[in-house]
């Protein structure tokens, strides 16, 4: 049951609560105790100078009786004796105590403005003090007054018993405080504990409140944004697999079927040329597929390997596209390079090219006869941009978000020949930031698209 972190919670503020409670007890108590004992024994002290200044002006029987019958209607004892310590005259009868204060006066120490002869509150009845009678420098008598410590010890009484009742509601209002603290920290602690059950169970279909503005909200955040993503994923997950049922069928397909022409009948060799370059076209875009497939799974294990080294920029640019020359004059399109010829970049030469390759065949897949893809190369400090820009078709806005998903493409519809397998675009931008570079696109549809890629570069050679 201790291990509940309500319980927990709540044994260490109601601790808490009690040892700063008890310790403002005892110091409040302490404090307000001795002041009162202080303010009685100066009140007590103060009487007692009074009326030993009254009797040094006037030292008579009817002076000292006077004094004796106004203190009888107070809460004090007043007992004026002479200079040996015999009682000349008292308030109230003489109690035991008192006679013993007064014989154990040493008479000749006490100062002019008097002296406290008992503070002893806890122990004894009576707290005491003693005021010297001087005439004309002759020492004549003594005033003592005394205080009841009774009446003390009852007003403290009554305090403690304030305080405990003070402390027995401070404890009732903080159990309730802390019930109410507790439920509100541990009911969202189980939610959150529930909802983390459903994911380990692969129910994504979590449902938290993230209006909280403390600690406990963003973890609430941090869960629900988990569950989405898992849910997310697992959406990918589907959609890849099915995506990828298609694109290995497809070819598969192909195969089987020419293959099956071919076996059940003799054909006229021009048209077993065609069938079986068929086959061939079809089987290496399912090894394409294939190795693409390999390349992202490499990339997702991160066993995929990027060996850096500093290149001329432009003399990689040119060269990639001496290599797409061919399918560049079949499809009627020419590229501008604007690239300084000194300028180094920090890459793998051999995956740079394959990304630049993989937007450059996109680039022309989707460009317009006799029109041109632009290829620029920019310096920002100690990083180069290159841009490449078609002027084909364009991507409508909705797709852009999700063009570098894996097997997405912009048209359902489009074939494997003109759409390309869906992958080329990811492994492009997996391999852009395993060089820490970045990439992006903007696109209009019908006014072509420009691919950004920064990656570090190494100064000028």
């Amino acid at each position: 049951m201790f291990n509940r972190l309500s319980l927990k919670i709540g044994v260490l503020f109601f601790g808490f609560i009690l040892l700063i409670g008890g310790i403002l007890y005892y110091i409040l108590y302490i404090h307000l105790a001795n002041g009162r004992i202080e303010e009685v024994i100066h009140n007590l002290l103060a009487r007692g100078n009074t009326h030993s200044d009254v009797l040094e002006d006037n030292f008579t029987d009817t002076t000292m009786e006077h004094v004796g019958l106004m203190e009888s209607e107070s809460d004090f004892v007043v007992i004026i004796t002479d200079a040996d310590g015999d009682v000349l005259v008292r308030s109230d009868p003489l109690q035991p105590e008192m006679t013993e204060i007064i014989n154990q006066t040493n008479y000749d120490a006490i100062p002019s403005d008097g002296i406290v002869v008992e503070d002893k509150w806890q122990e004894k009845r009576y707290l005491a003090t003693d005021s010297p009678i001087s005439i004309q420098g002759e020492h004549r008598g003594h005033v003592f007054m005394f205080a009841p410590t009774e009446q003390i010890r009852s007003i403290l009484d009554q305090l403690s018993e304030q305080f405990k009742l003070i402390g027995v509601i401070a404890v009732a209002v903080t159990i309730i405080t802390i019930l109410i603290l507790s439920r509100f920290i541990t009911v969202p602690l189980m939610k959150m504990k529930q909802a983390t059950e459903q994911l380990s169970e692969g129910n994504n279909d979590v449902e938290l409140s993230v209006e909280r503005r403390d600690e406990l909200g963003e973890l609430s955040k941090s869960i629900q944004s988990l569950a989405d993503d898992l849910d997310r994923l697992k959406n990918e997950r589907k959609e890849f697999l099915a995506s990828i049922s298609h694109e290995l069928r497809t070819p598969l397909t192909y195969i089987k079927g020419y293959a099956d022409i071919i076996h059940r009948q003799p054909l006229p060799e021009e048209e077993l040329k065609t069938y079986i370059g068929i086959i061939r076209e079809e089987a290496d875009e399912l090894s394409d597929l294939i190795k693409n497939l390999f390349e992202l799974a490499k990339m997702d294990r991160h066993s995929f390997v990027v060996k850096k080294q500093a290149v001329h920029v432009y003399e990689l640019i040119n060269s990639i596209v001496d290599l797409m020359q061919p399918t560049l004059q079949k499809n009627k399109l020419t590229v501008s390079i604007q690239c300084p010829k000194d300028r180094l970049v920090l890459v793998d030469p051999n995956r740079f090219q394959q990304v630049v390759l993989n937007i450059l065949d996109n680039a022309v897949k989707h460009s317009p006869h006799h029109s041109s893809i632009t290829i620029e190369v920019e310096t920002y400090g100690d990083e180069v941009d290159i841009v490449i820009h078609d002027q084909g078709e364009g991507i409508p806005e909705k797709d852009l978000p999700f063009v570098f998903e894996r097997l997405y493409r912009v048209e359902k519809s489009r074939s494997r020949k003109s759409g390309g397998s869906g992958l080329g675009l990811p492994i492009a931008k997996e391999i852009v930031e395993s060089h820490g570079g970045t990439i992006k696109l903007n696109s209009r549809y019908g006014q072509g698209t420009s691919v950004f890629i920064r990656i570090p570069g190494r100064g000028t050679a």
